[in-house]
């Protein structure tokens, strides 16, 4: 009896090894809210200079009023041999989402 108990025993061990299948959960990214306002602020960029390549991008924050929000950012550009810095700035009303204003400022540093 003791052996049936003693192989019992083996057994469940063996079996719940064999049926524990690791679960791996990978953590998903959130998009930030402000992504395709960074979207936007890249297009304006490009648009106002075409020959200029992007070197870099950065989120400021965001400036809530009453019934708008403004999004800062801060871009990167190389143009020819020339590098400088552009800040943009999108109003735009928070409800809707329509954009307001569009500002686009070259940074001298």
């Amino acid at each position: 009896m003791q052996k049936f108990f003693l192989s019992l025993g083996i057994f469940l061990v063996f079996l719940t090894m064999l049926l524990h299948v690791p679960t791996i959960a990978y953590a998903q990214q959130e998009i930030p809210a402000h992504a395709k306002w960074g979207k936007v602020a890249i297009i304006e960029a490009q648009a106002k200079y075409p020959q200029a390549k992007i070197l870099d991008y950065l989120h400021e924050g965001s400036e809530v009023n009453e019934d708008s929000t403004i999004e800062k950012f801060k871009l990167w550009l190389k143009q020819s041999d020339k590098e400088f810095g552009l800040q943009v700035r999108i109003t735009y009303v928070t409800n809707t989402n329509k954009v307001v204003n569009i500002e686009l400022q070259e940074i001298n540093s």
